[in-house]
């Protein structure tokens, strides 16, 4: 809902522009939902087929609600070596919440592939800054992940939820 006001405000200073930004602005976002539409074909089933091959006692036993500071921890490195954008990170999340990852490891998952994906910094980050930079960044942040995944088991506890339900 909350979208659809900002498209609405955004939409009337458009308007108030010309024609001619609401035909670009249209003709940018067919353009985008052309290139997004069909990795959201790909990802969706590639979430749900993974759900149901990912063994859930696997899921369960490392990254599982029970799995607590620990699951945390994995869960953090793991995101740090996920590959890939979000069109494979998120239905991967999504296939781990299904076969029973807790939901602060998913936080902890998302938050450590946000910051470490070594993908980024193999291929960005060092050629482009260099390793000094990219180990003070590690090192500066390494707790970042961990620190998301215990916040969300605290908030969790309070008001409990699960992924994949807007």
């Amino acid at each position: 809902m909350f979208l659809w006001l900002v498209a609405l405000v955004a939409l009337g200073f458009c308007l108030r522009r010309g024609p001619g930004m609401l035909r670009r602005v249209g003709t940018e976002t067919g353009q985008s939902l052309v290139k997004i539409l069909p990795l959201f074909a790909v990802a969706l089933p590639m979430a749900a087929f993974l759900a149901e091959l990912m063994p859930a006692d696997a899921a369960v036993t490392w990254i599982g609600p029970e799995s607590g500071p620990l699951g945390v921890v994995i869960a953090s490195v793991a995101g740090g070596f996920m590959p890939g954008g979000p069109f494979v990170t998120f239905p991967l999340v999504l296939a781990f919440a299904k076969a029973g990852a807790g939901v602060p490891q998913m936080v902890a998952l998302i938050t450590g592939w946000s910051i470490f994906a070594v993908h980024r910094i193999i291929s960005w980050e060092y050629p482009l800054l260099g390793w000094r930079f990219v180990v003070l960044r590690l090192v500066s942040a390494l707790p970042l992940p961990i620190l998301a995944g215990l916040l969300a088991e605290l908030v969790v506890e309070f008001l409990p939820m699960t992924i994949g339900t807007p």
